[in-house]
């Protein structure tokens, strides 16, 4: 199995909605398809402030990955978030979502991205054991907080 990541292009879309809605479903997020096609549009059509990648094959993708990009001085530039990273489950335990996330990082690098940022759930130890493994590591004096507007 390949853990091979493909930059989204707008006609992914269809396959892109089955999986969002998987892992939406998976992690309790309430939304609507008419709210995940209006959120995922935007970037399928190449706005700068993300990236949606396909894992596995183009044509029968086996999860994604979402990435969005913000400017930190504390980090001296450009600095990404993995918003969403979704691996079907029938595949998992495979080491493909480690793959995808050394992968990911040296390709956000050589585009100039200088720090990447994960958020994961404080119960959830698999994603945590994961994360670490790939190299990232909590901030121990900080908080993600966050406002709804």
């Amino acid at each position: 199995m390949s853990a091979s990541l493909h930059l989204a292009r707008p006609e992914d879309l269809e396959k892109l909605l089955t999986l969002v809605a998987g892992f939406h479903a998976e992690e309790g997020i309430e939304s609507t398809d008419a709210q995940r096609r209006g959120a995922l549009q935007p970037l399928l059509d190449g706005i700068p402030y993300g990236a949606i990648y396909l894992v596995g094959p183009v044509r029968a993708p086996i999860g994604y990955l979402i990435v969005t990009f913000t400017w930190s001085v504390e980090f001296g530039g450009l600095d990404g978030m993995i918003d969403e990273l979704f691996i079907r489950p029938a595949v998992r335990g495979r080491g493909i979502a480690t793959e995808v996330l050394f992968a990911l990082p040296r390709t956000l690098a050589e585009a100039g991205v200088r720090a990447l940022h994960i958020e994961v759930n404080r119960d959830n130890e698999a994603a945590t054991k994961l994360y670490r493994r790939a190299r990232f590591e909590p901030r121990d004096r900080y908080v993600l907080m966050s406002r709804k507007l």
